[in-house]
């Protein structure tokens, strides 16, 4: 869980830059190892925001050193499709669509696409396919937005 740890640490930091924390995803391929920090504000995320919260958060992670070993660190808006961490961030997006992928399976699957329906503690409910699935926070290894980009790219989004 060295997610809960980095947040731990880097959480307050953004949140004192004037910048929403909205999480760290740590790629812990041996030969690129990668920790993406994705950071948000109302007026969206500029590439000046990105050095700024860059800067700041490598000077702290060369201090506490909470990662062994040589890794990049990239700064990152969160996107059309932001990754989702908190039971709150699926409660900001109801009636989105989103694509989940599961630690252990539900009803046999560990992939799911579809509309969040609702959230409740910490079970968020989906619907797939007409029917509606609960899945438990603490089971999702990873869930992102699923944009309709040709509805945006139309300009109907």
């Amino acid at each position: 869980m060295r997610e809960k740890k980095l947040t731990a640490l880097l959480q307050p930091l953004v949140e004192e830059l004037g910048y929403e924390f909205v999480g760290v995803d740590f790629s812990s391929n041996p030969k690129n190892p990668v920790l993406v920090l994705y950071i948000d504000k109302p007026a969206g995320v500029q590439v000046e925001d990105c050095e700024i919260t860059s800067r700041e958060v490598a000077a702290l992670l060369d201090v506490e050193d909470p990662i062994p070993g040589h890794y990049v660190l990239e700064v990152s808006s969160p996107g059309l499709d932001r990754l989702l961490f908190t039971p709150e961030h699926f409660n900001r997006f109801v009636g989105e669509t989103v694509k989940i992928t599961l630690f252990e399976p539900n009803e046999g699957r560990r992939k799911f696409t579809g509309t969040i329906v609702r959230v409740q503690d910490a079970t968020i409910t989906i619907e797939q396919d007409g029917n509606e699935v609960s899945l438990q926070h603490g089971n999702i290894a990873k869930a992102r937005l699923a944009p309709d980009y040709d509805s945006i790219l139309a300009g109907h989004g």
